[in-house]
């Protein structure tokens, strides 16, 4: 009995060490509210992932520098379910009464758009890797801060393309939702294909997670145009090119994406017919882009693949340096308080596995995309600021694929 009672007694006291180790751990929580249910969520659980991760790498690597004292982070996430409204509504929740010290961003612009009017109210830094809508950052708000370039220039790189390939588009339709970002990136390819002298044959907005395009691609094959420039959300392109095969709509040259072409779940989802299709992305896993926590972002990938069994994409490293961007301004500030957090972001300037993290007087980095191919089943770098690997051009008819 007096054995039992022992070590009873000892398991008890390490359990009581433990706690008190834990309550003596100085900690800085960072909060976000994720889509990790809903239409949503399989781009959104790239932003829960990615923050999991960097969270975990930095702790491990001693965690935040602050006043001579090792600070931990710690995360708060919550479940929006795809819901905007729903989205808002816990960002005052993770201040007002979870009291978090500071916000990371949501993915999509339309959310950051809303939900970055929290973090302004309650002077609260976000930096978010979610949103690249010109709408985001107009609104001279000083508290949001966005790792994803402009949306305007997100066909930059490919229409830059284009006008070196031959034969050159003469015609181009297009198409895009009418949500915050592709409002914003219709905006600026407009502007691009005037002034590299290619007409616009179709301009076609739609309702954001629309799942039916037959009356857009009945209009995109009547007028016939050389390429087709799409935005939307990731299951829009899906069904587009799903609906393009079966309608038998092909443009003459090419058609490119803002989004869905870069991740493995599309390109297994359609199999075969991804085959030729054209995107973009800010960030490959390359060894150039060195890193403090990871080392670079090829090892960053690779632990990220080994821990969640799936590769990330530009989603998931913008949000590992929105996170390594925290740290890097809280130590900078040397405080937590917020509105010196905030000046310490402004100025930051950095190389992450991303990119380099720089913001320009609105809050957004500027960084350039680099156009890709999906050939053999593989995502392939084409053109960046030259031509990196040869696009398979034109692309062929659906009648004429194998």
């Amino acid at each position: 009995m007096k054995r039992i009672l022992s070590v009873t007694g000892a398991v008890l006291l390490a359990l009581s060490l433990a706690q008190a180790a834990l309550a003596q751990t100085k900690t800085i929580t960072l909060g976000a509210a994720l889509q990790l249910t809903g239409g949503l969520a399989n781009t959104g659980r790239y932003y829960r992932d990615a923050y999991q991760l960097a969270v975990e790498r930095i702790n491990e690597r001693g965690g935040v520098e602050l006043g001579g004292e090792r600070y931990k982070l710690m995360l708060e996430i919550l479940d929006n379910q795809s819901d905007a409204n729903l989205g808002v509504r816990q960002y005052v929740q993770l201040l007002t009464r979870d009291k978090v010290n500071f916000l990371l961003g949501p993915y999509s612009s339309s959310d950051a758009l809303d939900d970055s009017s929290v973090a302004e109210k309650y002077e609260v830094p976000m930096v978010q890797g979610g949103g690249a809508s010109d709408q985001i950052f107009s609104r001279g708000y000083k508290y949001i801060f966005g790792t994803l370039p402009p949306a305007e220039d997100y066909f930059s790189s490919t229409i830059e393309m284009l006008s070196k390939l031959e034969p050159k588009p003469k015609t181009v339709a297009l198409v895009s939702a009418d949500d915050a970002f592709d409002v914003s990136m219709a905006k600026g390819t407009r502007k691009l294909l005037e002034k590299a002298g290619m007409e616009i044959v179709v301009d076609q907005l739609y309702a954001a997670r629309s799942s039916d395009f037959s009356s857009v691609l009945s209009l995109i094959k009547s007028k016939a145009p050389d390429a087709v420039l799409w935005g939307g959300l990731e299951p829009d392109v899906l069904n587009a090119i799903r609906q393009m095969k079966s309608l038998d709509v092909s443009p003459r040259l090419l058609y490119s994406f803002t989004v869905g072409v870069p991740t493995a779940d599309l390109r297994k989802a359609l199999g075969k017919d991804a085959e030729y299709a054209f995107g973009m992305t800010s960030w490959l896993p390359s060894p150039e882009f060195k890193d403090d926590w990871f080392g670079d972002a090829e090892q960053f990938a690779r632990l990220y693949k080994e821990k969640y069994g799936y590769d990330p994409d530009y989603h998931g490293a913008s949000a590992a340096a929105d996170v390594e961007t925290f740290v890097k301004a809280i130590e900078a500030a040397g405080s937590l308080d917020a509105k010196k957090v905030r000046e310490a972001i402004a100025k930051i300037d950095f190389q992450s596995l991303f990119a380099r993290i720089h913001f320009d007087e609105r809050g957004q980095i500027i960084l350039p995309q680099t156009v890709i191919q999906v050939q053999d089943g593989n995502v392939v770098a084409v053109y960046g600021d030259r031509l990196v690997n040869k696009p398979r051009y034109p692309i062929p008819s659906w009648d004429k694929r194998g």
